[in-house]
Parts: structure tokens; sequence; C-alpha cells
């Protein structure tokens, strides 16, 4: 597996991996205001999120796309990466390659972003998420008071770090 910029062409696969809107807003939260989204929704708020020069969308390929993450300053010094809309292919969940996508991403964001901490939300839900980001050595800070209501359920987010 590499860990490769992220290609606009890239958008059309990506998406498909959200098959119902629960899994899609598991993976964005709300961070996409209509469901669902097209490809072109996507590179849009990408481009936008781009000219900050602080967002770094990534794309897992073996032989095809594996997987697909975004890293994100969230500090002036540059110093914490928050990793963001982490999702793989729904063919290759259970597989082991989440975590090595994960792994990929903490490197990229040692060696080239020069993090010192990372960090980042999972819902409370997602246990089978929560448990990959643990594998790969982020542990829990906390989590916050607002529920984050989603079709009649109520979610909480967990919040991680891994100090590197």
């Amino acid at each position: 597996m590499i860990l490769r910029e992220f290609a606009d062409s890239d958008a059309e696969t990506i998406i498909k991996w959200t098959g119902s809107e629960r899994e899609f807003r598991l993976w964005c939260a709300d961070r996409y205001e209509n469901y669902p989204i097209s490809a072109a929704d996507m590179t849009a708020m990408y481009a936008e999120c781009g000219k900050t020069g602080a967002f770094f969308p990534m794309t897992a390929v073996e032989e095809d796309i594996v997987g697909h993450l975004i890293l994100r300053y969230t500090d002036e010094k540059h110093e914490t990466v928050r990793f963001g809309f982490v999702i793989v292919d729904n063919a290759v969940r259970g597989s082991g390659r989440g975590r090595k996508m994960l792994e990929l991403a903490k490197e990229y964001a040692v060696k080239v972003l020069n993090a010192r901490k990372l960090i980042l939300g999972v819902f409370d839900v997602n246990t089978a998420a929560l448990s990959c980001y643990k594998s790969v050595g982020f542990t829990e800070t906390g989590c916050d008071d607002e529920a984050f209501e989603v079709l009649g359920e109520s979610w909480k987010c967990i919040e991680l770090e891994c100090v590197v």
C-alpha cells in the first residue's frame, strides 16, 4: 500500500463507500450539509479547504483505491495534525488495511508535516473505527458533552491523540 495525495478523480470511488446516510454521517458528521454528495461536492470542499495551506487529503492505493483520509493542521505552529474523513473501501474493511493506512498517515504527518501530536475524533457508536485507532497508538483524551443527533440516534464524539 502507498499513501499519495488525493486526486479529484478519486472522489467518485470514495463517495460510493458511504452506502447509507448513517454511514455517511459516521464518516463526515455534519461537514456536508446534504446527503448524498457528488464527487463535485467533495472536490469543491477540498479545493476550498486547500486554500489554507493547512489541509492535506490523502488516498491509500494498492492496485485500486482502498482508503482515504485528510490531515490538517489545527494550530498556528503547525505541530498538531488532526486526522479526519477516515474511510476504507467496504470490500476491505476488517482486513487490516485501515490500520496500515493510518500507520502510513502517521509517518507522513511526522516526517513530512513535522507533527508532534496527532488528534482525531470518532463517534462512540463507531466501535470498529475506535478499535482501529487504538491499535495504531491513539489514546482517548475525553468525550464531547454535546451529543450529535443523527437519524433519531444520539452520538458522542470521543477525542483521541497520539504524541509522536
